[in-house]
């Protein structure tokens, strides 16, 4: 597909808000549709099973909202969360640190994958020129670009010494709303996201926190309400059941007392919005 430069006036608005805006800037592919708010994901190449899940759990739960997944390529979590993006239908947006040609793409391992983005109607972004060949020096001035075209960043895992710290602090430099998932305790890709909620960035735990984030009404379902609409005991036993519980350990967990947190898994059952399977309550 056809790389060109893109004219000034086709820039990314949020671009031009960045304290060094690049030069110039070249396209293959589409740019997300206008009106479409832009998630940068981010995290560490040395991928694990806990980030490679929280990943495509929480991008396939955005599928059907007016989201663009915007990542590096790279590796690991930018590899991940641009599969996911395809997979839930949503539009994927990749800034390599390389130029765009074919033969200069990095990583090399993933120039198929590569084609199968450009498929389905998603894009690449650079600022270097189209032959330009990949080097370490490259990946912190393409990480800016990242975070200037975001609404949002949102840290899946990142270790003491991960690149992804410094695209994390860009996040607040550039007063972008940053999101981090928790780890467990101990775990060494814990750090980064543990660090930043501590300084006040957002927990996610759930799609519905990064559609909050981006200020996105959450889609109603039938005749229930709308997950913005729950209020009191309610929200916070379906906050609660993020992962699935069983009742004892609802009733512990809830800051209410026992009666009125059972009224609550009542009535959310009743809305078809939580269900029990084999012992637990889980989100339906």
């Amino acid at each position: 597909m056809e790389i060109r430069e893109l004219a000034r006036v086709e820039w990314p608005a949020q671009l031009l808000e960045i304290p060094q805006p690049p030069e110039r800037l070249w396209i293959r592919g589409a740019l997300p549709p206008e009106g479409t708010k832009l998630l940068t994901v981010v995290g560490s190449r040395a991928m694990t099973r806990y980030g490679q899940e929280a990943c495509e759990r929480l991008i396939a739960g955005l599928a059907g909202y007016p989201i663009s997944i915007v990542s590096g390529l790279a590796l690991g979590i930018d590899t991940c969360a641009h599969k996911a993006a395809l997979n839930a239908g949503l539009h994927t947006l990749a800034v390599p640190g390389s130029g765009l040609a074919d033969d200069v793409l990095y990583p090399r391992s993933n120039r198929s994958f590569a084609k199968e983005i450009l498929k389905a109607g998603g894009g690449f972004l650079s600022e270097y020129q189209p032959e330009t060949v990949s080097r370490p020096y490259l990946f912190p001035e393409r990480n800016r670009l990242m975070v200037g075209l975001a609404d949002a960043v949102l840290v899946i895992e990142a270790g003491q010494k991960s690149g992804t710290l410094i695209t994390a602090r860009l996040a607040g430099e550039y007063n972008r709303d940053l999101l981090c998932v928790p780890h467990r305790i101990g775990d060494p890709q814990a750090f980064g996201g543990h660090l930043f909620i501590r300084l006040g960035a957002t927990l996610v735990a759930e799609p519905l926190h990064i559609l909050e984030a981006l200020k996105i009404m959450p889609r109603e379902s039938g005749g229930a309400p709308a997950l913005r609409e729950l209020e009191g005991a309610e929200r916070e036993v379906w906050s609660l059941l993020a992962e699935p519980k069983t009742r004892d350990e609802i009733l512990r967990a809830a800051s209410g007392g026992a009666g009125e947190t059972l009224t609550a898994l009542v009535a959310l059952e009743l809305h078809g919005l939580i269900k029990e399977e084999f012992g637990a309550w889980r989100r339906a």
